[in-house]
């Protein structure tokens, strides 16, 4: 681990990197034209959406809520993603000593999964060490990850999209649980638990900014930029009383690609986009906010 860990970012690239983060965060805060035109219909989006897909839609909130509270059945594991990280840190490794140098750097990456099944101490390697990784490693980590998903969403959105309104009820609850898996996949390739209600309030938080317009985008940044202070948390955490709202931007965000997905057949095709579209989106956000966490958490590191 001392091996990975020596590659970590000096503060200068940090700056570097935090710039870059702060650029993205700029660019976000506009919306594409087509993106604009489809905000406007929603009056004709509710009086047309079938009741079954509104039931689904309310049966969100209350998924979402139970997620806030303790997880639901949406927490992913968290030893398939530090496995990640620890391969990934691996090949890492390899590719800037060469493999014969490295025979103790491997032992320690192994040392969670070969701790002896005897010993009531908790395994060597965990999301402490995960969150001492270079920002390379944990980016390559999370790119492979939303790639993963990313693919996925498009197969189950075309798949679902085979039967028009009849099967797109059955798409919605689906697209949730994806978006708030690829979210704690981004927590944890950064070192954050989302088993911790604080997290799942960011990841709620993200979801939220994915799918919000510029207003609401700029809002969610400024919400986020005190979620790391400890002296204005209660101000962040009181903030989610108004959860519910993410389910409406969240409908607002299919607009008029669910609809188009309700046409038989014709919904592989949009279903497929608009899944793949929204994944990546989530993604994205995800990405880029918890690296900003951590860069300034680091920041604060060094400083210190």
């Amino acid at each position: 681990m001392k091996q990975v860990t020596a590659f970590r970012e000096s503060q200068e690239r940090l700056r570097h990197e935090l710039k870059t983060i702060e650029a993205w965060e700029k660019a976000q805060k506009d919306i594409f034209f087509w993106e604009k035109l489809g905000r406007w219909p929603f009056m004709l989006l509710d009086r047309l959406t079938p009741k079954m897909i509104k039931d689904k839609l309310e049966q969100l909130l209350n998924e979402l809520g139970s997620f806030i509270q303790n997880g639901g059945k949406y927490l992913v594991k968290e030893e398939t993603v530090l496995n990640k990280l620890k391969r990934t840190a691996r090949e890492h490794v390899i590719r800037q000593n060469g493999a014969d140098s490295i025979p103790d750097t491997q032992d320690r990456l192994h040392d969670g999964e070969n701790a002896d099944s005897d010993s009531s101490s908790e395994p060597t390697w965990g999301l402490k060490q995960a969150a001492d990784l270079p920002l390379t490693i944990m980016d390559q980590t999370a790119d492979d990850m939303i790639a993963g998903r990313i693919t996925f969403a498009t197969a189950q959105g075309a798949t679902t999209g085979i039967g028009g309104v009849f099967t797109i009820a059955a798409d919605i609850p689906i697209l949730l649980g994806l978006s708030l898996k690829v979210l704690q996949e981004m927590a944890l390739c950064y070192g954050f638990n989302p088993d911790e209600k604080q997290e799942r309030i960011f990841i709620i938080k993200c979801m939220q900014f994915a799918s919000s317009d510029i207003v609401g985008k700029k809002a969610v940044l400024e919400e986020l930029a005190l979620f790391d202070d400890p002296s204005r948390q209660a101000q962040v955490f009181s903030q989610m009383q108004g959860w519910r709202e993410v389910v409406n931007t969240y409908r607002d965000q299919f607009g008029w690609k669910k609809l188009l997905q309700m046409i038989p057949i014709a919904g592989i095709l949009f279903g497929s986009i608009a899944n793949r579209s929204a994944i990546r989106d989530v993604a994205e956000a995800g990405k880029m906010l918890y690296r900003k966490r951590r860069i300034l958490m680091r920041l604060v590191e060094e400083e210190s």
